[in-house]
């Protein structure tokens, strides 16, 4: 079954809003580990405007589901997930300006540069999954850096799902079967929602995880963080 790793970046940005602890970002992840997610997924940025480096420890010291950091693999990222030592670490291509991830990896440009940080991050036991677009040929310079994983991006899927859903799925279901092919473990993430995953599930049912932040929390304004949580998971089924 794939497994749901609830991103609570967006618990972080609220409680950030007013300062103090409100909502408690360690207190909303337990209860999502609860309601039944399987893991919990955090993105620090070195601005810290949702979820903090002190969260990031106080988090691994309470979790009892994999713990997934994604972030752009800075010299302090490094540092801080090394020391963690998450279930998995997730790198993303973005600056450190960005409002939210927005690409995939370009690894043939990059490929020395994620090499050297896969093996850093393996030679530690941390699993290494690389953001990465529908490219094929990203995907096969992915497999060549040693990652475990490879995370397809998935905002263009989602923003087309409304006006042709077959389209929209078709290079993803390419990149799926590549990946596949050539031995590398398989997540997704952004913009997935309670439209749109089941039918990308559906197609693409070897998916090991998906990261899901943004929708599940806005969902839980509606529904309730733990009827939301099995609302996705069933979606998943």
């Amino acid at each position: 079954m794939t497994q749901l790793s609830v991103n609570i970046n967006k618990i972080a940005t609220l409680r950030n809003a007013r300062g103090g602890n409100t909502p408690n970002v360690c207190q909303v992840a337990l209860d999502c580990e609860r309601f039944g997610a399987q893991g919990i997924t955090v993105h620090p940025r070195p601005d810290e405007r949702h979820i903090r480096y002190a969260d990031v420890w106080d988090l691994r010291s309470i979790l009892k589901t994999e713990f997934n950091i994604e972030g752009y693999p800075s010299p302090e990222f490094i540092k801080l997930v090394k020391s963690v030592k998450p279930h998995q670490v997730t790198l993303v291509p973005d600056p450190p300006e960005a409002i939210t991830s927005s690409a995939g990896w370009d690894t043939v440009r990059n490929l020395q540069f994620l090499k050297e940080v896969v093996a850093d991050f393996q030679r530690v036991g941390i699993r290494v999954s690389i953001f990465v677009d529908t490219n094929p040929i990203n995907i096969e310079y992915a497999a060549q850096t040693g990652t475990d994983r490879v995370e397809l991006y998935t905002e263009p899927f989602a923003a087309q799902y409304a006006q042709d859903r077959e389209k929209a799925i078709a290079p993803f279901v390419e990149a799926a079967r590549l990946a596949k092919k050539i031995g590398l473990g398989l997540n997704a993430g952004h913009d997935l929602n309670l439209e749109n995953l089941a039918y990308f599930h559906t197609r693409i049912p070897w998916l090991e995880e998906v990261s899901i932040g943004h929708a599940l929390i806005s969902d839980a304004l509606y529904f309730g963080l733990e009827d939301t949580i099995k609302r996705y998971k069933k979606q998943l089924e």
